[in-house]
């Protein structure tokens, strides 16, 4: 199982990016995939998750009606768009993959057991 996660960077607030997932080396339809940050000083908190198979989804409060997570099925990638920025956002994201496809379950750390590399995201005041 890999995860290729990429799209960080420096942003100002209000702006927006668009961070990728590509997953490889399992049957991807099968599989909730989502998104996990750790900001400097902080534990690591759950962003956001989707399901392939019927496309639930899951968001965090902090980020509900900014951030936006999408599936695109041809390159096995899964896309966290994120519009209005804010400091509080920085962090490194974490792409994960959940193999028992438990949306319901919430976002957990315990639910996923598959963890990519992280990219980094900065939004200067």
């Amino acid at each position: 199982v890999q995860l290729q996660a990429s799209g960080g960077g420096l942003v100002q607030t209000g702006g927006s990016l668009r961070l990728s997932c590509t997953a490889s080396g399992f049957p991807f339809d099968d599989y909730q995939i989502g998104w996990f940050r750790q900001a400097p000083g902080k534990e690591r908190e759950g962003v956001s998750s989707i399901s392939r198979s019927d496309g639930r989804t899951n968001y965090a409060d902090s980020v509900k009606g900014r951030f936006t997570i999408s599936t695109d099925n041809a390159k096995n990638t899964v896309y966290l768009q994120m519009n209005k920025l804010k400091p509080e956002d920085t962090a490194v994201y974490y792409c994960v993959a959940d193999s028992s496809n438990s949306v319901g379950a919430g976002l957990y750390e315990w639910v996923f057991d598959y963890w990519g590399q992280g990219t980094l995201v900065t939004v200067s005041s």
